[in-house]
C-alpha cells in the first residue's frame, strides 16, 4: 500500500499534471466570466436587435417548457470561449517558435540521369539503367 501512494504521490506531482489543474481551475472561473459577458452584455445587444427574445421559452404540457434562449446563451458562450482560447493557443504556439531553429533541408543524395531521367546516387559516373556515361558537374 505505500508504494502505491509514493506513485500516486509522484504522478500527481508531475509538472504536467499540476499545469493541467491550473488549467481547469483558471477555465473554470474564466467560464463565468463569459457567462456573465454574454447575459450582461451580448443578450441585451441581440435583443435590441429586431426585437430578438433570448430569454425565450416554448410552453408545453403543464408546467413543462423547452427554454431555448438558455441554449442560445450557451451556444454563445462557447463560441466565445472557443474563440478565446484558438487565439491563446496560437499565441503560445507563436512564442514557443520564437526560440526555435528552424531546420536546414537534408542534403540532396541523389541526381536524375540526363539521358533516362531515373534517380541515381549523386556520386556515379555511369547511370545503372542505361549504363551512360554522366559528366561531372
Amino acid at each position: 500500500m505505500k508504494k502505491f501512494f509514493e506513485e500516486f504521490k509522484a504522478f500527481a506531482l508531475k509538472g504536467n499534471v499540476m499545469d493541467m489543474a491550473v488549467g481547469v481551475l483558471i477555465g473554470g472561473a474564466f467560464s463565468g466570466i463569459v457567462t456573465s459577458l454574454t447575459e450582461n452584455f451580448i443578450n441585451p445587444i441581440i435583443g435590441c436587435i429586431g426585437g430578438a427574445e433570448v430569454q425565450g421559452k416554448i410552453h408545453l404540457l403543464g408546467d413543462n417548457y423547452i427554454n431555448y434562449g438558455a441554449f442560445i446563451t450557451a451556444v454563445i458562450n462557447f463560441l466565445i470561449m472557443a474563440f478565446i482560447i484558438f487565439l491563446l493557443m496560437k499565441g503560445i504556439n507563436a512564442l514557443m517558435a520564437i526560440g526555435k531553429k528552424k531546420e536546414e533541408p537534408a542534403p540532396t543524395t541523389t541526381k536524375k540521369c540526363p539521358y533516362c531521367k531515373t534517380e541515381i546516387d549523386i556520386e556515379a559516373t555511369r547511370c545503372p539503367h542505361c549504363t551512360s556515361v554522366l559528366e561531372e558537374s
